[in-house]
């Protein structure tokens, strides 16, 4: 057992005095120490928000407007200031064109290259196809794509016309897609009709047929070709590419490598031999070749600070996911303070993040471009064809901040790796589930010279909320610090602030990348009850937060029944409509054993209608249908059946209170009895010692 709280990494005077938090203090003229400079951060937020602008030179007009007014929820950032997300992304392109920006690696061992130069390059084309097919400010562009370059330039390009981005990794199935594509009514569907993971090809085709049939709103969908495939129309390789020498099928090449050239191919709408496109639904099918076809300038559209730059989405615990909309101005600034003075990342970094395009670490990944490192996007497994893989592709690209999921550290420690040849690796960072103090003990046996930095934040603000900093020291199982900016704090049941105590995480200032409404929530209703009903005024997240006396904090989990699978969060309500649309089950409920950053087992409860059993055909369809339907870190490790499932007198499931049950704490308990429909069926759920 690892003490929580021991020492294990402290920085080096060279570390301190060469962090780029350090060189921002020197700017602002407030030497000191962290704990004031976080001190001021909140206290005087206008002022610290202005200084980020004004240190990084934002692109952008500030405008003459104040930067804050009002109070949570309904808070205004830099009124009258205008500025454009990939306009900051891009802005070294034009003075240096050769300078690396993008690399993508996939699991047969494909890697391609782009310069800042051949991605703008590639943006302005994209961006000329979408404008082509009546994309403009405003328009949603909705991908089902992985973690490719064309994923990345089609998002660069859609927000550079001042349109909305939303994505769904493509291990999602079509009823998930089609429950958060169908909120937002995209215009454009870009869409790759199979992927690789640990080894295996998915064909999508159908899948992608059936959201696309789903959306009566598009006006054209994109394929982009599986590796493998031919492209239907367009060729050559694209720029930097290069062949894998060992591991490689017969034909293989990556997700859409032969798109990404600067041949000139067919126009927007036109197959080779001229004919009509296919068509779904009354929108056209076009590929990635046609959509890329004609050069064109890069522009970027001037969008005021709180315009919506993309659509990411809640788990859907309580219903629908909720469709969240963050702004241009308050991503800019945000990922531009925690990629530079947290993660200490600037223009001689290349940054790695594991991730797939359904998780928010997606989006800050591609942030990197915003403080000049140099991004790389890994498409497959973690663990193939090995566990160690991820460890293997940041020693051959020379990353310097790694960061991945706190199940992927405990799975490296339970495999006793030693990672070698990180000599560039500065900074490993961890987040999606709580880190326990033997993970963080084993990062420094592994790797004593890097910094780890545990993070705990959300797809609600795109960010940490707390974190790390090169300036504080590393503890067993302890985040060191509040994340500049945010001001957040323990709460107990009556609302009042503690220290030395677990309570629920809350912010009570409020930050520029908290979102600027929820899609299709005129009055604002729904985004106010998701955060500020339990603490008017105050953002309450669904965290189990200890804050210490030091200002470091342990977080220990979701307060709420969220299922956090491979650090993906899902709602229980997307599972239940997979399970219970199956004849012979009366009811279900849904258990994730997960806690303290090890992954538990998922449980799936069914109560059978009368005359129905739980047989092995039934299983193995329930496991198909809730793969196909969610994805493979969906499938529940065991289905047991019960006489029934326990709901309040309301009729409110108890997820809580049973997963409570199922770590150990008596059911009398775990659950108010006389709030009860049915108690008799809890002891169905104790665990068997």
């Amino acid at each position: 057992m690892v003490e929580e709280g021991a020492l294990l990494w402290e920085p080096t005077p060279e570390v301190v005095r060469d962090a780029k938090v350090t060189r921002y203090m020197e700017w602002l003229g407030r030497p000191g120490d962290y704990e004031s400079l976080w001190r001021w951060s909140v206290d005087a937020p206008a002022e610290f928000w202005t200084s980020v602008w004004d240190y990084f030179e934002v692109v952008g007009e500030r405008g003459d407007g104040p930067v804050i007014s009002g109070t949570m929820p309904g808070v205004e950032w830099f009124a009258g200031s205008t500025l454009n997300y990939s306009a900051n992304a891009l802005r070294r392109a034009a003075t240096e064109p050769d300078r690396p920006a993008v690399v993508f690696r996939d699991e047969a061992g494909g890697r391609r290259t782009l310069t800042l130069g051949e991605l703008a390059e590639e943006v302005a084309r994209v961006r000329t196809g979408l404008a082509a097919l009546g994309v403009g400010r405003g328009d949603r562009v909705a991908a089902y794509a992985p973690n490719i370059p064309e994923t990345l330039v089609a998002f660069l390009a859609t927000a550079s016309l001042g349109a909305i981005w939303s994505s769904c990794s493509p291990d999602f199935g079509a009823p998930s897609v089609i429950d958060r594509f169908t909120q937002i009514e995209p215009k454009v569907l870009i869409a790759v009709d199979g992927y690789d993971y640990n080894g295996r090809r998915f064909d999508r085709s159908q899948v992608v047929s059936d959201i696309a049939a789903k959306l009566p709103t598009l006006v054209a969908r994109v394929r982009i070709s599986a590796p493998g495939t031919e492209e239907t129309s367009g060729g050559g390789e694209a720029p930097g590419a290069e062949r894998p020498d060992t591991n490689e099928t017969s034909g293989t090449k990556a997700p859409g490598t032969s798109e990404m050239s600067g041949t000139e191919s067919p126009g927007i709408g036109e197959t080779p031999d001229g004919d009509d496109p296919a068509s779904v639904g009354g929108s056209r099918t076009l590929s990635w070749a046609d959509l890329r076809a004609s050069a064109g300038p890069l522009s970027f559209e001037p969008v005021p600070f709180d315009h919506p730059l993309w659509i990411v989405y809640s788990s859907g615990t309580t219903g629908l996911p909720k469709p969240i909309v963050h702004g241009h101005g308050g991503i800019v600034l945000e990922h531009l303070k925690a990629l530079s003075f947290h993660q200490d990342l600037g223009e001689d970094d290349t940054f790695f993040w594991y991730t797939t395009t359904g998780w928010m670490m997606w989006n800050y990944l591609i942030g990197g471009l915003l403080v000049g490192s140099t991004v790389l996007l890994y498409d497959g497994s973690a663990t193939y064809p090995e566990t160690g893989a991820l460890w293997r592709l940041s020693a051959e690209e020379g990353v310097t901040y790694f960061g991945t999921g706190a199940p992927y550290v405990i799975a490296s420690m339970k495999a006793d790796l030693a990672p070698e040849g990180l000599d560039r690796l500065r900074g490993l960072g961890s987040t999606g589930s709580p880190l326990p103090p033997e993970g963080f003990a084993w990062v420094h046996e592994a790797l004593p010279d890097v910094q780890l930095g545990s993070f705990s934040g959300g797809t609600d603000v795109c960010t940490g909320f707390v974190g790390a900093v090169p300036l504080l020291p590393v503890r067993a199982g302890v985040i060191p610090c509040s994340c500049l900016g945010a001001k957040v704090e323990s709460f107990d049941p009556s609302g009042a602030p503690v220290i030395g105590e677990v309570g629920e995480l809350v912010v009570t200032q409020p930050m520029p990348s908290m979102p600027v409404m929820f899609w299709n929530d005129p009055d604002g209703s729904r985004y106010r009850e998701s955060y500020f009903a339990d603490y008017p005024g105050v953002w309450r997240h669904g965290d189990w937060i200890k804050i210490l006396p030091d200002g470091g904090c342990v977080i220990y989990g979701r307060s709420d029944s969220t299922l956090n699978r491979g650090g993906v969060r899902m709602g229980t309500s997307e599972f239940y409509r997979v399970v219970e649309r199956f004849e012979e089950i009366a009811d279900s409920l849904v258990i994730d054993t997960g806690q303290l950053g090890q992954e538990g087992r998922l449980l799936l409860y069914v109560a059978m209608i009368e005359g129905s059993t739980l047989s092995d055909d039934l299983i193995a369809r329930l496991r198909g249908d809730l793969r196909e339907a969610l994805s493979p870190r969906h499938v529940p490790n065991e289905i047991i059946e019960v006489p029934g499932i326990p709901r309040t007198l309301s009729g409110k499931k108890l997820e809580v209170p049973i997963r409570k049950i199922l770590l150990g704490v008596p059911p009398e308990k775990a659950a108010n009895l006389d709030a009860m429909a049915n108690p008799e069926v809890l002891r169905h759920f104790i665990p068997v010692v």
